[in-house]
């Protein structure tokens, strides 16, 4: 019984280590997982709350296109010429701009 009385003492010393432990894993959880998924989210929302007619943007489905209208929560999309598509403004990845006039650049020169 006195064995007994004596290991319930020392695992009352270990509790509070697993408690320090615990709150580090909860730290490191915070500034390696969530903190930076979060400062992405908030990118991305303002770069969807910055777009502009004429831009050429990427969709998340991989949808090459040029912005013609921004509404609120749509966006309509030219993906050739005549051809327009609807999309949810979500659905805008990247812009292309930059990606596209470094292409028709290159190809000037190359020409």
């Amino acid at each position: 019984m006195q064995t007994v009385l004596l290991q319930a003492a020392a695992e009352g010393a270990g509790a509070y280590s697993n408690l320090i432990f615990i709150g580090l894993i909860i730290i490191v959880f915070y500034f390696f997982m969530l903190r930076p998924q979060q400062k992405k989210a908030k990118e991305q929302k303002k770069f969807r709350d910055e777009l502009k007619r004429g831009m050429n943007v990427v969709t998340i489905g991989g949808m090459h296109g040029r912005l013609l209208s921004i509404d609120d929560d749509t966006v309509w999309v030219e993906v050739d010429k005549g051809l327009k598509l609807k999309f949810d403004k979500s659905a805008i990845a990247v812009e292309a701009t930059a990606r596209v006039n470094a292409n028709t650049t290159t190809e000037t020169t190359n020409a």
